[in-house]
């Protein structure tokens, strides 16, 4: 596994905008957290934190036309793949104004526009829909990706198997991403796995493997590029394992009675975001006075995205009805 052990990083203005982006998402999940405790944030809530380089670095990969397919503990991933704050905030106060009108939530986050879908609630739900993707990709010959994210906790599903297999067999374009945080909910890898090298079970579908650092932004990144380009040019399903942590609970529910804090405090001291600022400081890439204004930046799109979501409105009780089937255009059923 790579690791930040350079003085310093090769492009100083990309590891500064890598650095707002996992900034952005453990600002906005921790006004998720505040806003979750005063009640205005209702149902399920997974966050991110600590996991924040392993969705900057391989979205930062991905071309605008590639699909991506993640988990309930999605903000992060939606944000950075072009979703507003504002949008996902809106969602997760049931306002109409929300991505999904306020009918997802936070474990349902969706958008079409950026080819991001899910936001799925159920445990490896996404790895057969990133399948479909890929498929369709590969028969109407365009030259796409999709990634695929998806907690250790999934391999112990059919799902995962079924979609290896078929991704393999038919040489499609998938990127599954492996975040594995040691923890599926709370229950330990080591006690429900008796093969804990995720990289060696894909392996075993003939699908490329490999195992990343993934509290290290730059190692996930240049993993991911590697992996996104063999795919795209048609060299088959490629499978990270991304080796990372969650500082907090597995969501606002759990008392987390399954790990002792001082393992928590152990990897705290791996935060992504820090690794990447020391090293920066420790070059002379980064004065005071630019992560104090990339700070009160990212503090600022927050705010906004709170005051977005705050003036939003419910959907009218006569549109509840909508989308259970899908609407034709007027051209269209005029046309049947």
């Amino acid at each position: 596994m790579n690791s930040l052990r350079e003085p310093g990083v090769p492009d100083p203005q990309h590891a500064l905008h890598l650095l707002r982006q996992m900034l952005r998402v453990r600002r906005l999940e921790e006004k998720c957290i505040e806003l979750y405790s005063a009640a205005k944030i209702r149902g399920f809530l997974h966050v991110y934190i600590g996991e924040e380089a392993v969705a900057a670095g391989v979205l930062e990969t991905l071309a605008a036309g590639d699909a991506v397919v993640a988990t309930y503990r999605e903000h992060g991933h939606a944000l950075l793949r072009g979703v507003s704050a504002g949008a996902i905030l809106a969602e997760m106060y049931g306002h109409a104004e929300g991505c999904c009108r306020g009918r997802g939530g936070s474990m349902h986050l969706f958008d079409a526009a950026t080819r991001f879908y899910g936001g799925n609630a159920i445990v490896a739900g996404g790895l057969p829909l990133a399948v479909g993707l890929a498929l369709a990709d590969k028969m109407s010959g365009r030259r796409r990706v999709t990634a695929c994210f998806f907690g250790e906790g999934a391999v112990a599903e059919g799902e995962f198997h079924e979609s290896l297999n078929l991704a393999a067999l038919w040489q499609l374009p998938v990127l599954f991403c492996c975040e594995n945080n040691l923890y599926a909910m709370g229950t330990a890898l080591v006690r429900s796995e008796s093969q804990t090298d995720m990289a060696l079970k894909a392996a075993g579908y003939e699908v490329p493997a490999w195992s990343v650092d993934g509290m290290d932004v730059l190692a996930v990144q240049e993993a991911a590029r590697r992996a996104v380009d063999a795919v795209r040019s048609g060299g088959g399903p490629h499978f990270l394992e991304l080796r990372t942590y969650r500082f907090r609970a597995h969501s606002m529910f759990d008392p987390e009675l399954y790990r002792e804090k001082a393992e928590v405090a152990r990897w705290m001291e791996r935060d992504p975001i820090q690794l990447l600022k020391t090293a920066m400081e420790a070059a002379g890439q980064l004065p005071e006075e630019e992560w104090t204004t990339l700070q009160a930046d990212v503090d600022a799109e927050v705010g906004t995205a709170v005051e977005f979501a705050e003036a939003g409105t419910l959907e009218p009780v006569e549109d509840l009805e909508r989308f259970v089937y899908s609407e034709r255009s007027a051209a269209g059923e005029s046309g049947a």
